[in-house]
């Protein structure tokens, strides 16, 4: 599956293809994850995560996958989804996505969620769940709720953002 956003009128600035990611990405996906990773204000990984265990938790196999949005094999974005839980709790997707800051406001995030969707779907999952969506980011929060996501519960000073200190966590939850 791909997807591309080269319709009629979109200016050649912003025109990507999403696609499933492969191997020789992987700069290009380290590029655009480190530097989130580093500054640690909306994933909840440790911001000393290396390079070696970032890809080891991003890159995923079937019916999970890792995904990116390329211009001229340039990654500007990348995501990934899997099952948020084992057993009796896998058929619910989980799924994250990070934007290269040069490539932000340009719609990028919104499609790799889009393309999330269907792929999950296609994958036999029945909804999709964010365990972690820092209430601080709210450009994050609004375009999920945007995307059909309802915030479930907000789990008070779960996060400690490096600016603003402890921040609560929502879990977001929509049927596919």
């Amino acid at each position: 599956m791909s997807h591309s956003n080269s319709e009629a009128g979109t200016p050649s600035a912003a025109r990507y293809e999403i696609r499933p990611a492969q191997a020789s990405d992987w700069p290009g996906i380290w590029a655009v994850l480190e530097p989130v990773i580093r500054a640690g204000e909306t994933f909840t990984w440790d911001r000393d995560t290396t390079e070696e265990t970032a890809r080891s938790k991003w890159l995923k196999e079937a019916p999970g996958q890792t995904f990116v949005a390329v211009r001229d094999r340039d990654v500007l974005g990348t995501g990934e989804l899997h099952a948020n839980q084992g057993g009796g709790g896998s058929h619910v997707a989980n799924a994250g996505y990070m934007v290269h800051a040069d490539h932000g406001g340009q719609g990028i995030a919104r499609a790799l969620c889009a393309y999330s969707l269907v792929a999950a779907r296609d994958a036999g999952f029945k909804a999709m769940q964010f365990n972690a969506v820092v209430e601080s980011n709210i450009r994050a929060v609004g375009l999920w709720q945007s995307m059909g996501f309802r915030i479930l519960a907000t789990i008070p000073e779960a996060f400690h953002h490096p600016a603003l200190g402890y921040v609560g966590l929502h879990v977001m939850h929509r049927k596919l």
